[in-house]
């Protein structure tokens, strides 16, 4: 999990501007540990305790506390990762004495469990209530389409990207509720120290190397996140043998992330690997510490998501350590990553194919290795002043005191049940 920057980082402007002294907000959400959500809070932690707001953080504890902690903020454990109603109902009881005990303003829930402990505290206590969505969550069946609306309950809602904006507002939105007058996009930042390709020492990369077992040609196809059906990591390995087919030589797809158990897909994958011959071009790695230097050590970061992903830190770091990015159209929006038909081929920062379809990024693949070398760190560059431009701590942290302010100083003012 990427760290974030120091406080003193961000100019003393957007806290005299913001803050809010005496203000006291709730923060729920399931883990502290490494998902979008946890690293959100920490983000979230920061950018409140620096426009003079006390944030205060219940979820499980996990690897990311000492991070609440050194942003100023407060952990206070709970078991908030939970579809069972009465624990649900108890969690809720537990939020809203913190909400009277504390004088919070509002609760800002970072999950669908958590959500609904904390609307109900909320509701209870007639504190603001807002949401986070930081993905597309999948609406098989008409249970989930409940348990997800939770997510939409909220005074004001948060999404990291337009393309979330969009799909929130085609699912929930009507003429009668106007979803899309409580909805705000609001990005995550980028440590731009930790990921700059200048910072990275040659002897970092050459360690990566070893650690995959790689040789010093070898073409990089890094893909990073959670090992689950929904990142789509089967696509690439079918991708993978489409490249071994169309005769691309030295080439290795290294996937990079945890898997949790929770599923049979692993081994699913193996299987996969198995049965279409790739096992020499497949690896999986452990989680890494140096993401900056797995960065460097690709050619190219690939996603190919099967469904919404908001906005990945992962394409954001590697488009800030200058490297091109491929992504699926469920991967990532025009807002992340520019990709034509929205801009130019020369003002590109990745490619972009059709989801599910291993064809479409085999030839995406092969389209980028054939490049010329120059054009290949033109698009890296690209993408790097993209991230700096609107993905920057600074600029974050102001749209997010900036709600905070609306919200704060007018709490239930757009109230939806």
């Amino acid at each position: 999990m990427p760290s974030l920057p120091a406080l003193d980082q961000f100019p003393t402007r957007v806290a005299s501007v913001f803050a809010r002294q005496g203000r006291t907000i709730l923060i729920v959400l399931p883990t502290l540990d490494s998902g979008a959500a946890d690293a959100g809070a920490v983000e979230l932690v920061r950018c409140l305790a620096q426009g003079g707001y006390k944030p205060i953080v219940a979820a499980q504890a996990g690897r990311l506390v000492a991070d609440i902690a050194a942003y100023g903020g407060e952990f206070v454990p709970l078991n908030a990762d939970t579809k069972n109603p009465i624990r649900i109902l108890r969690n809720a009881a537990i939020l809203a004495r913190l909400v009277r005990e504390r004088q919070c303003t509002s609760i800002h829930a970072l999950g669908r469990a958590s959500a609904w402990s904390a609307c109900i505290a909320a509701r209870a206590t007639g504190a603001t209530f807002l949401t986070s969505w930081y993905k597309g969550f999948r609406e098989q069946n008409l249970f989930k389409r409940l348990y997800n609306r939770v997510m939409v309950r909220g005074d004001r809602i948060i999404a990291v990207s337009e393309q979330i904006a969009q799909l929130v507002t085609d699912r929930y939105g009507t003429r009668n509720n106007r979803i899309w007058e409580r909805i705000a996009v609001v990005p995550v930042s980028i440590d731009l120290n930790r990921f700059n390709p200048h910072n990275v020492a040659r002897e970092r990369v050459d360690a990566m190397r070893r650690n995959w077992d790689i040789e010093v040609d070898t073409k990089v196809i890094l893909v990073t996140g959670r090992i689950a059906r929904r990142k789509g990591h089967h696509v690439v390995v079918r991708a993978a043998q489409r490249l071994k087919k169309n005769g691309l030589k030295n080439f290795l797809v290294v996937f990079v992330g945890e898997d949790r158990g929770r599923s049979r897909y692993t081994g699913e994958l193996w299987d996969l690997v198995l049965a279409t011959g790739t096992v020499d071009v497949i690896r999986m790695a452990a989680p890494v510490n140096d993401m900056a230097a797995a960065y460097a050590t690709a050619s190219v970061v690939v996603s190919a998501s099967l469904q919404p992903e908001g906005l990945q830190r992962a394409l954001l770091e590697a488009q800030a350590m200058e490297r091109t990015v491929i992504v699926s159209d469920l991967g990532a929006g025009s807002d992340v990553v520019l990709s034509p038909p929205v801009v130019p081929q020369d003002r590109i920062t990745g490619l972009r194919f059709a989801a599910d379809d291993d064809a479409a990024l085999a030839g995406a693949l092969l389209r980028f290795f054939a490049m010329p070398e120059p054009i290949q760190r033109a698009i890296g560059q690209r993408g790097r002043k993209w991230v700096l431009e609107h993905f920057n701590p600074q600029t974050v942290a102001e749209q997010v005191l900036r709600l905070y302010a609306q919200v704060t100083d007018k709490p239930g003012q757009n109230r939806a049940i």
